[in-house]
């Protein structure tokens, strides 16, 4: 019996991700484009391009989601915070913040809590925490993402892409910690219709790729049947 999870309209999950540092104008507006086209939740880019596509998506329905602290997350705390204001200010609607992971793995769970506390507060919008989950510990999982939890986030976000792709049992871990009390944005590698269905049906309520359109439409399948006819 086919999944139900294969009916699902994935298209208002997606944000539309374009994060090559080496892009121009040009993409970003394609980017839109299509977020446009296809119903995409937002269009995620750096902080210099969200202008433009706030610009391009004015009275769109996707709306403009940006990267704090990317890849890395280890900018300081106030740099992170003012990047998210100005991007705020710029037009961004939801924000993308790479949690300090050295913190983390110190036990400086404090600092990482009032980093993200403080976004949270003075910039008012949904803040997806990117928990980095290739390089944690499950019980290192947990923490990070009590913390963020605590913290006020909206979602849990898996990956930057920086550092492995996302893998199923992590989005698992994540919603068994949440137990619904945030949302869950699986990213990195999603690259294909069925990689996007394995994670929603794992647990993911957001997916962050640049594959997007392809996701959406997939190559057909051979007809082996033809390859008995005459």
């Amino acid at each position: 019996m086919a999944s139900a999870t294969f009916d699902l309209d994935i298209a208002p999950l997606i944000d539309h991700s374009l994060l090559n540092p080496c892009v121009g104008d040009d993409l970003v507006k394609q980017w839109c484009t299509e977020a446009d086209r296809y119903g995409f939740a937002t269009v995620c880019v750096y902080p210099t391009r969200v202008k433009l596509a706030r610009e391009c998506l004015q009275g769109k329905t996707p709306k403009v989601s940006t990267v704090i602290g990317f890849p890395t997350g280890t900018t300081t705390a106030k740099t992170k915070l003012y990047e998210a204001l100005e991007s705020i200010e710029q037009g961004a609607s939801e924000l993308d913040v790479v949690i300090n992971l050295g913190w983390l793995k110190e036990g400086k769970t404090k600092l990482v809590y009032q980093e993200l506390a403080a976004i949270c507060e003075e910039g008012n919008m949904p803040v997806k925490a990117i928990l980095e989950t290739n390089l944690l510990t499950p019980n290192e999982l947990k923490i990070a993402a009590e913390i963020a939890i605590d913290a006020g986030v909206q979602f849990l976000k898996t990956c930057t892409g920086w550092n492995g792709g996302v893998q199923v049992e992590h989005i698992k871990q994540l919603k068994e910690i949440a137990k619904g009390q945030v949302a869950i944005k699986a990213s990195a590698g999603i690259r294909t219709h069925q990689d996007a269905i394995d994670l929603i049906e794992a647990g993911a309520t957001r997916l962050g790729t640049s594959y997007g359109v392809q996701i959406l439409n997939p190559p057909p399948e051979p007809n082996h049947d033809s390859d008995n006819q005459p």
